[in-house]
This record gives structure tokens, sequence and C-alpha cells, in this order.
């Protein structure tokens, strides 16, 4: 029998804030264990919550750009739930009159995983919906020891931006494209860095599986706490392959909550589920409405960016850059405005364009490094390539060097003694002296193995050490066997 999942995705967004979402304690990733925290924070006997302007409107920010609607009112709630990491026995959070709702978030082919692309067109224009979007403090971090463990309540009270999609994902690859893209528009916006390493962006999955074709839904389960677009990704082919696997034995699915054990590689139960009416939700006491027209919508549609599709589109009709160039390219922000330094003074945008995606990612990726030299070295290796003082093989394997030593293509050149040889004299030299010293090329060209003008030229390029110029090169046999001939 065919079985087709059915998955939900809530996301977990720390807001890029510089103080907690109800007090003025500093947010600072790696601060010292229980040095950023408050009576606010901590939950002590009559201190008094104050919402964060900025963590609002970055919560309404986000909403506009997904297209969500914005409600005129917004409420906080508490959500009450009893775990270690809750310092107040509750959470803050927002239940029915949440800041937005609706919206949605665009899947595009390229988005998908090399090995998962088996129809793009078919996916090409999908759409994941949004239900809700809503803001809600963080709780602490717990850590555990071989004797004992302990909790970081740092970051405890961080505003955290809740994402929740409706039901629409129907496979691990739709997840991660969804995950990527929502991800690329939350730092385009500057709403969040999405550090998934600092538990910025962490994700609950809610899956089940049906019979192909059967209306009615499967019984749910929820996988807990995810912290990377991978594991979102290897934990749902794991537990779609569990829940086909007991439905088709003949059993039921338990609905409960899971964890994924990344080393194990399997989902494991935490806890039978809860239900909303288990966390008593009932309107937070000390905090008033949040009224959201006026100063707050005005600002948040000010920070408004171009989005990363609309880039895409720019790129190409600006730079002429195809839609890969320009997908690769815009999927980071950092990396499309590096771009347009590099190319604002490139004879040959395209070039540019090029060297950053095949030589520059792959070695920035092995060094783990952001964009650390000038964007100018790369407009300044595309115009050496077009003015024929370097040919492509030479401008490779600058680039290596610049990005490792962190010079200049002009202070590469001039220590490394390479470049093109364009001087005709000096080729045309070499070019007999090719000749003289391969009769058997020379004949099998003239007998119409054109091919073996390359051993010819090879011959030349190895003289050279690779610094002559291979379209004068090519030219000059050609011309020099005809004369001959």
């Amino acid at each position: 029998m065919d079985y087709e999942a059915i998955i939900g995705l809530e996301v977990h967004v720390q807001l890029k804030t510089q103080t907690k979402l109800f007090c003025g304690c500093a947010v600072e990733y790696g601060a010292t264990p229980n040095s950023r925290v408050c009576p606010v924070c901590l939950g002590l006997p009559g201190a008094l919550p104050s919402p964060n302007k900025e963590a609002i409107i970055l919560t309404i920010q986000t909403g506009l750009m997904l297209g969500s609607e914005i409600a005129r009112r917004g409420k906080f709630d508490r959500k009450n739930y009893f775990y270690p990491d809750m310092p107040k026995n509750y959470q803050i959070s927002q239940y029915d009159q949440p800041l937005c709702k609706g919206g949605s978030v665009q899947l595009y082919p390229l988005a998908f995983p090399k090995d998962a692309q088996k129809d793009p067109q078919a996916q090409e224009r999908k759409k994941i919906r949004i239900v809700r979007i809503h803001l809600e403090e963080d709780v602490g971090k717990s850590f555990h020891f071989d004797e004992n463990s302990g909790i970081d309540f740092n970051r405890a009270g961080t505003p955290l931006m809740e994402i929740v999609s409706e039901a629409d994902i129907r496979s691990p690859e739709e997840a991660f494209a969804y995950l990527s893209a929502l991800r690329q528009i939350l730092r385009y916006g500057k709403v969040s860095d999405c550090d998934m390493e600092k538990g910025q962006l962490r994700c609950d999955v809610n899956v089940s599986v049906k019979p192909a074709g059967e209306k009615n839904w499967g019984t749910k389960c929820e996988i807990k706490n995810l912290n990377s677009i991978s594991a979102v990704r290897k934990a749902l082919k794991y537990e779609i392959q569990r829940q086909i696997h007991v439905l088709s034995t003949g059993s039921k699915i338990s609905q409960e909550t899971l964890r994924w054990d990344d080393l194990r590689g399997q989902t494991v139960p935490m806890r039978t589920k809860e239900y909303a009416h288990d966390y008593r939700y009932f309107p937070d006491p000390d905090l008033l409405t949040v009224v959201t027209e006026g100063e707050l919508v005005a600002e948040a549609k000010k920070r408004i960016p171009e989005l990363p599709e609309q880039k895409k589109q720019r790129l190409c009709e600006v730079y002429g850059l195809n839609e890969y160039q320009s997908s690769v390219l815009a999927s980071d922000p950092q990396l499309a405005d590096y771009f347009e330094k590099a190319a604002s003074t490139a004879s040959n945008k395209v070039a540019v364009a090029n060297f950053l995606i095949n030589d520059y990612l792959a070695v920035a990726s092995d060094l783990e490094t952001a964009v650390p030299i000038p964007a100018e070295y790369f407009s300044e290796l595309s115009n050496l390539v077009e003015q024929g003082k370097l040919h492509m093989k030479q401008a490779k394997e600058i680039v290596k060097v610049m990005v490792t030593e962190k010079k200049s293509p002009a202070a590469i050149i001039q220590e490394q003694g390479i470049g093109q040889i364009t001087s005709v004299e000096v080729l045309q030299e070499l070019c007999r002296e090719a000749i003289k010293a391969n009769p058997k090329s020379v004949s099998d060209y003239r007998s119409g193995k054109l091919a073996a003008l390359n051993a010819l030229k090879g011959y030349v390029m190895k003289k050279t050490k690779g610094q002559a110029n291979p379209q004068i090169v090519h030219d000059l046999l050609e011309k020099t066997l005809k004369e001959t001939g």
C-alpha cells in the first residue's frame, strides 16, 4: 500500500534584539552562565514585565514579509507548564490573539537539495501556508553532566517568534525547502541571524501518515527541538518510515512527543502528547493589550528589504546572470551584496559571478570563513582575464591564493611572476619549435586530425609554464601550419 505523509512545522526564531522580551537583560550568546538574569526573567515575586517594542516590530515585519494579516490588537497569555528550564512555571506567550495570521512561503526548485529534485516543475510554484506568527519568551537551557545537571537561565526571556505552518508539506525534501526559504527571508529582513548552532532557529515537527487517497489524516506525532535543517529532513525520513511500518503491520500510531537521536539515527519517545487545554492558557494580568495600528506597523513597513526572489530577478536583469547564478548569489544577503560591490567595476560581471560561485565558495567553505577579502579583488581579477593578461586556469589558481593569503591579484602576479605571454614574436618562435619537435602531430593534423593541434598547443603551454595566451597560440599554430604546408 502507498502512504502519504502530512507534515506541519513550528519554527522558533530568536529575534535580533539587544535585550530580552520583558526586561532589560542583555541578549548575549556565550556569556557566563546565569550572569544575564534579573528578577523579571527569573520570575521572582513582585517583578513586573514590560514588553520589548523592538521585538514586536520585528514580529510584525516578519508577518508583512510573509504576506500575513497583522492583528489590530494582540495580547499576551500565560502558558502554564512545569519544567526545570521555565523559571516561572509558566511561559508568557500568545494564544488566541497572535500578532500575525496567515501568509505563505514559496518553494522553488533550487531550494531543494540536488538529490531531491525529482520533479522541479511540480514543486516550482508550491506555497506552504502559514497559520500564525506569535511572540513569546524563550526558556533556559539545560546541561547534563556525568553525575548532575545544571540550567543556564541567560536564554530565559529572550524574544522568541514562533511561525506555525499549515500541514501543507508532503515530504522531507519539501520541509527542507520550506525551512531554507524561510531562513533566507528572515536573514534578509535582519529579523534574526538564524544561527542554528547558537539555537537561534529551532523546529518542532508534526507528522502523520495515511494511505494515499484517504481523506482522513492519521494520528500525528511531534518531534521536538530539532536544531538544524538537515536534522529535520533526517528525522522526517526516519519517522515517516517508522509510522508506515507500524500501520502496515496492523498496529496503531500512538500520539506522542518524540525527540531525534542523531547518533542513533532514530526518533525516541519522550511523553504522551499534550493538548492546548493542558497548558491552561489565560491572559497575562501584568501585560496590557498590544495596539499595532499606527507607529508599530509603520515602522515595520519601513524595514522591509528587497526580498530574495526580488533580488534574484534584479540580478538577472541588471547583471545578465542566469537563474542558477542569481539563485546561488541571492541565497545569502551578504554574498549578494558582496557580488554587487565586485561587479560594479568589472567589465565582465558574469565572470565575477562565476569566480564567486565556482571558485571562491569552494575555498571559503573549506576555510569556514565569511567573505574575507575586498570585493574589488574579484573585479580586478575578472578585468585581467578580460584584458588577456591572465588565462582562466591562472585566474582560478589566483582565487585560492587571494582567499588563503588575502592578497590582491596584482600582488600575487608580481610575487609569483605569473601572467600571460601575449607577445606574438615570442609565441611565434615557440610555435615553430613545437612544430619541429612534434612531426607526428603535424602529420596527423595535415591528414585531417584537427585535434592533433592540441598536442602542439600543449607543448607551447608546457614550455611557458602555462603563461602563454592559449588563443594566440592556437591562431599562430594554425597560421604557421598553413604557411608551411
